[in-house]
């Protein structure tokens, strides 16, 4: 989860603060791959209801010039040459959509205080399964986790992909959750700023960032898990050892750091 720096909040919001974290959270959210760079332009900026409605009369002005500026920084990195160039030429900044999407909506949990500003991204409109985006606050804290807040997050893990697996379910600090596993392997974990997990969990830090990965053999079709964590990971009970791979039967109860269970259960 990306968080501010040490900036203080402004006496009255302005746009020109609005942009600026914008910027910044799209630098935060880059996603590297192995021709090109995609950025998140899919962006939700959550204001303290007297922000909001001191702002709602400009809000079209704010998301034009913000547009302006995000285009620009885009331009700007794919305009620089590099240094140091390491097997290839460079990989270009990309948009997953031809246009960005920035909407405001008011704070209705009090969690955003005054003059601050908070900003959830993603990479498209159609969210990939798991994929966390990036949260971003203009005050050094942890954004709030309610239902509102993680809908976007948690809208591909609702849906009845055609291809399922496996499916994982538990809950978290986001309430009761379905993770369909539609990949051969995933990673399991809070993840965070610059480590990306196909299945978030929002929980504290006693689970790691990337904290367990399940693994499907494709020509068996069996799973395995594997441990990746500081505070352990249990198989039905038993404690898995780190780093080592073990069979993870059709059904199991998985334990991460003795603060969640996740209940698998394989498609055959």
């Amino acid at each position: 989860m990306a968080q501010s720096g040490t900036k203080q909040p402004q006496a009255r919001l302005s746009g020109q603060v609005i942009v600026d974290e914008l910027i910044r959270n799209m630098e935060l959210g880059r996603l590297e791959m192995a021709y090109s760079i995609l950025l998140p332009c899919v962006f939700s900026v959550y204001l303290h209801p007297g922000d909001h409605e001191r702002l709602t009369p400009v809000q079209e002005l704010i998301k034009e010039d913000a547009k302006r500026a995000l285009n620009a920084r885009v331009a700007e990195w794919n305009a620089r040459t590099p240094r140091f160039r390491r097997g290839g030429a460079k990989k270009p900044h990309r948009t997953a959509q031809s246009d960005w999407w920035i909407e405001f909506f008011a704070d209705s949990e009090n969690a955003v205080p005054q003059g601050d500003v908070e900003i959830h991204s993603a990479l498209n409109d159609s969210p990939q399964p798991g994929y966390r985006g990036v949260k971003t606050t203009l005050l050094a804290r942890e954004p709030s986790v309610t239902a509102a807040r993680v809908a976007r997050d948690r809208e591909s893990t609702r849906r009845q992909p055609d291809r399922v697996l496996a499916e994982i379910r538990y809950q978290d600090d986001s309430g009761p959750q379905v993770y369909f596993v539609t990949q051969d392997e995933i990673s399991i974990g809070r993840g965070g700023e610059n480590l990306w997990v196909d299945l978030p969990l929002y929980a504290n830090e006693e689970v790691s960032r990337e904290h367990v990965r399940v693994r499907r053999d494709a020509g068996s079709g069996g799973f395995v898990i594997e441990d990746q964590s500081r505070n352990g990971t249990w198989l039905n009970g038993h404690k898995l050892a780190r780093g080592v791979e073990e069979k993870l039967p059709d059904r199991a109860e998985i334990g991460i750091a003795g603060v969640l269970k996740l209940s698998f259960e394989a498609r055959r």
